[in-house]
Order: structure tokens, then sequence, then C-alpha cells
């Protein structure tokens, strides 16, 4: 069976991850959680950042171990069961599916706020970017490497101005105001407790780009070195980014104002940046954001193809996706199968109800990677055993904190996902 060449180091694997995390999750994801837990929304970025990292520390060590493409899907099947294997896949294909199509209306939403465009194609240029990325993912990893790191590149630019312009110069109009009312529904702590475990739910997904690097292990060099410091790094790096942005933007515009910008032109970050005192930044971080939608664009293509190609290779998925050409040592049948699911997906066009969708299924996800962890030798650990416990509650405590309909569709999948086990298992 051919293998994918190792290709990335620390750097490259880093900004990977960042490339996956740095895009919906900052410019899209931020605002849909604001608008479920106003300013609260502070405590839920923390509260998603220490789940992460649980869940990051046990992917961290599996992937370190067991250094193949695939991530959880192969973890699964390695220290579980074959079927507990299939499901971790199974969530990875619809739940990052669904992210890449709220990436793909994102990268819309900004371009045609940038072009002053109020009632534009969204889901067409949505649809177009996703072919277009697509293409870039089917020409190989190095190509994809070198546009991943100057996406990211240009994506952090703008970031960092919006931060430092925003916050210390331009920005903080209403200040503490911005901050006020703290909880929801402060007079009921219930309802407060009910939209912060909500908005957590959400902004975890916002997080785990990290998954990424632990997908492509078979791409990493030196992966018992590289991955557990790619993936540290980009926790980290990326936890500052969100609490920076989220504290500039409430004390901005507020929560309600940012809420109301992301349900309605898919744009908030830019729509906070139009109220800085120069305008320009306005544009500076449009620009950043459409790349940032590209990074996760990419980088989710690059990961959903190398889940479907372990999948194909263990006869879970058709065979013709394990292939791997050899002119380019790229699963190309892979890549183009998940470009057109997310095509598809972005026709939906409704940025939340996608984001929502995903939150439920890459908890599920990350459960199962907190389990197999759990498997893991003593000789084999990095970290403590409470780690992973602590990441298998909270992911399958949070899954059900999203709006009741989203889960029951959710649990819906997961009992068609099991029907199409047990038929690919008797025809394989």
């Amino acid at each position: 069976m051919k293998s994918l060449n190792r290709e990335l180091g620390v750097f490259g694997a880093t900004m990977m991850g960042l490339g996956s995390i740095v895009g919906t999750g900052v410019f899209v994801s931020i605002g849909i959680a604001a608008g479920v837990a106003g300013p609260a929304l502070m405590i839920a970025i923390v509260l998603a950042a220490m789940v992460a990292t649980c869940n990051g520390l046990s992917s961290a060590q599996l992937a370190a171990n067991h250094p193949v493409s695939g991530g959880t899907y192969e973890y699964g099947n390695k220290y579980l069961n074959r079927r507990v294997g299939f499901m971790a896949g199974w969530f990875f294909l619809i739940a990052k599916s669904a992210s890449a199509a709220t990436a793909a209306l994102g990268f819309g939403g900004y371009l045609l706020n940038f072009l002053g465009i109020t009632d534009g194609p969204l889901v067409s240029i949505a649809f177009a970017m996703v072919m277009a990325t697509t293409f870039v993912v089917w020409l190989g990893l190095r190509r994809s490497n070198w546009a991943n790191i100057f996406i990211v590149s240009i994506t952090l630019i703008a970031l960092l101005y919006f931060i430092l312009y925003g916050g210390l110069i331009g920005g903080a109009h209403l200040g503490r105001e911005g901050l006020s009312p703290f909880f929801p529904e402060a007079q009921n702590l219930g309802v407060s407790m009910r939209h912060i475990l909500e908005a957590t739910a959400l902004m975890f997904v916002a997080y785990t780009g990290y998954g990424r690097i632990a997908t492509m292990g078979e791409e990493v060099r030196r992966p018992r070195h590289t991955i557990p410091r790619a993936i540290v790094v980009t926790l980290v790096v990326s936890a500052l980014l969100y609490v920076s942005v989220g504290l500039v933007s409430l004390m901005t515009v507020g929560a309600e104002e940012f809420a109301r910008a992301t349900a309605e032109e898919a744009a908030p970050l830019e729509v906070v940046a139009r109220a800085f005192d120069w305008s320009t930044g306005a544009v500076i971080l449009a620009i950043g954001a459409m790349t940032a939608m590209l990074g996760v664009l990419l980088n989710l293509i690059l990961g959903l193809s190398r889940v479907l190609l372990a999948m194909g290779r263990r006869g879970d998925m058709p065979r013709a996706t394990a292939r791997i050409d050899e002119d380019s040592n790229n699963p190309s049948v892979a890549v183009i199968v998940m470009g057109g699911v997310i095509a598809a997906l972005v026709l939906l066009g409704d940025v939340r109800v996608a984001w929502s969708f995903s939150a439920f299924t890459v908890l599920l996800y990350y459960g199962i990677t907190n389990l197999a962890a759990l498997q893991l030798s003593d000789d084999q650990r990095y970290y403590p055993r409470f780690i992973s416990w602590a990441g298998l509650v909270a992911c399958f405590f949070l899954a059900f904190w999203v709006e009741v309909w989203i889960w029951m569709v959710g649990l819906g999948l997961v009992a068609l996902g099991l029907v199409w086990f047990e038929i690919s298992r008797r025809l394989s």
C-alpha cells in the first residue's frame, strides 16, 4: 500500500493548524457565540480553550504513537474497535464538511461587504471558492503547504492590526459598557449557564483545527517530536487571538451588534472595524478575513481527504477513495469527493445552522479521541490520564447543549452511519 511523503516540520505543521483555526473561528463563530451568551462570550472562549487543550494533548500523544493519515478514525480502530473507529471517521466527515461550508459562506460574506454589495450572490461565490480551493489541494501537499503559509501570514497580520489598533487606538468606543450586562438574563443564573454552555460548545469547534496536524500524521517529519509541539503552539496562539479579538469587538460595538453582523452579513469583524476611527481598517480586516476563510477551506479539504483516504483503505468507504496518484503523491479521488460534498452543503446558505451542526458532531468525534487516549500504555503516555478523562466528559456533556433539533438530526446521522458500516462490512 502506497504511503504519503513526510514533508511537514514543526513550522509547517503549526501553520497548518493555525490555517485551520484562524478563520471561521475568529471571523465568524465568535459573533455567533456572542449572540448566544452576550459579553459572557469571554467565559465561553476560555472554557472552550480548556476543553480543546485536553483534547489536543490526547490527540498529540495518539498521533505521536500512531502517525498515519486518518486521525481519530485510525486511533479508534487501533485502540478501541472497528465500529467505534468508523463512527469517529463518520463524525469527522460530517462535522468538518459543515465547517468547510461555513468557511466558504464566510468568505462570500466578507467579499460582498468589501465590495459594498448588500444583496449579492453569496452562495454562488462560496460555491466557486470551494471548487477553486479543491483544485489547489488536488495539485498536492507541497503546493498546498506554501499556499497555506502565504494565506495564514496575511491573516495574522490583519488580526494583529485589529487587536492593536482597535484595542489601543481607534476602537473601544463602548469601553466597559460593551461588557454589560455580562451575563445574559442575569436575573436567572440557570438561563445564563445554559447560554454560556451553548456558546462554549460553539466556540469549541473554533479551536479544533489543531486536529489537522494529527489527521496528517503520515505526512509529518519526526512525528513524536513534531506533532505534540505543533499542537501546543497552535492552541496557545489561537486562544490568545480569540480572547483579544472577542474583547476588542465587545468593547467597540457590543454583543448585540456583533451578533447581528454575523447573522445578517456573515462578516462581524469587518462591521467592528468600520467603527474604528481609521476607515482603512475595514479594508485591511476584510482582506485578512478572506484569506483566513480560504486557509480554513484549504486545510479542511486536506484533512477531510486524508480521513476519507484512510476509510477507503479499510473498506469503510469505496476503495477508489484510497487511490494515491503516482505523479502527485496525492489522494486525488478523495480530494475531489470531499470538494463535491462541501460544495453541496454550501447550497444550504445558512452559517449558523452549519456551524451548530458541526459543533455537535465534532464534540462526539473528540470524545472518541479521548477514549482512545485512555487506552495508551504508561510508556506511550506523555500526559496524565486525568487530562483525557476531563476531555471525554466535557465533550459528551457539551455536545447536547446545542439546539435540540440539531442534536436530534445528528443522532439520526449516527444511526445512518451505523447502517452504512454494516452494509460496507458485508460488501468488503
